[in-house]
């Protein structure tokens, strides 16, 4: 099974803050990480570094056994954790952006992703809910064909209807010759669909496996453990 990320004694400091600790971690084709802390962990700083959006300061990261940079930026897709759409576009505005600025853009599955959305093609961002943003900006995550797919903070203050929606599209996308990493903190609704899970805690990982065998050792549900290793957080 082909190895989709690999990090290698990651770390990353930003001036006198150390983000990240030494990250190991490897995730192979088909299988769907829970990335898991609370805020200012060190998530989204991996992400980043994995999106090849930053460098790290130590250690080694790859995508698809490429060493992070243009190469693998064109197959990694990242969904930041807020919205960097022009308030002045619509859904079709912005899917015609994407089309234009990536190759690997699939428009037909953008307008089919914008059905099971429930967006209007016409509606502007200005007009939307934070729950529609979120479904905008996965639609056009989605319909890349990216092998590596960065969901940060996907269904951070949004609807339980809307996070309903998006879990179902996480779903519905999910491909066995490309990998998810879901950066997250709200476990409680979509624990059951990661293969992986990897807790963070102040930019170390406390914990690490496949999501099975973890429940099995502790006899605890995913979210109970992240409740017992973060309590005192």
């Amino acid at each position: 099974m082909e190895t989709i990320l690999k990090a290698e004694n990651v770390s990353k400091r930003f001036f006198k803050k150390q983000a990240l600790r030494g990250i190991n971690l490897e995730l192979k084709a088909g299988r769907i990480l829970g990335l898991m802390g609370p805020n200012g962990s060190g998530k989204t700083t991996l992400l980043k570094i994995a999106a090849g959006l930053q460098k790290p300061s130590s250690g080694s990261i790859s995508v698809c056994a490429l060493n992070i940079g243009s190469e693998t930026k064109a197959l990694t897709a990242l969904l930041p954790d807020r919205n960097t759409l022009p308030l002045w576009m619509t859904a079709s505005d912005a899917c015609s952006f994407y089309a234009d600025y990536f190759d690997d853009f699939d428009s037909g599955k953008a307008r089919d992703m914008l059905g099971f959305m429930k967006l209007g093609a016409t509606e502007k961002v200005s007009a939307m809910s934070k729950g529609m943003i979120e479904k905008l900006n996965l639609t056009l995550t989605f319909s890349r064909k990216a092998k590596l797919f960065l969901l940060d903070e996907p269904l951070g203050g949004i609807d339980p209807v809307a996070r309903e929606r998006i879990v179902s599209a996480i779903i519905k996308t999910y491909s066995e010759d490309s990998s998810i990493i879901i950066s997250t903190h709200l476990i409680h609704d979509i624990e059951t669909m990661f293969d992986d899970v990897c807790f963070i805690k102040e930019g170390e990982i406390a914990l690490y496996g496949e999501a099975e065998q973890l429940r099995s050792e502790h006899g605890a549900s995913i979210d109970q453990l992240y409740i017992k290793i973060f309590q005192d957080f």
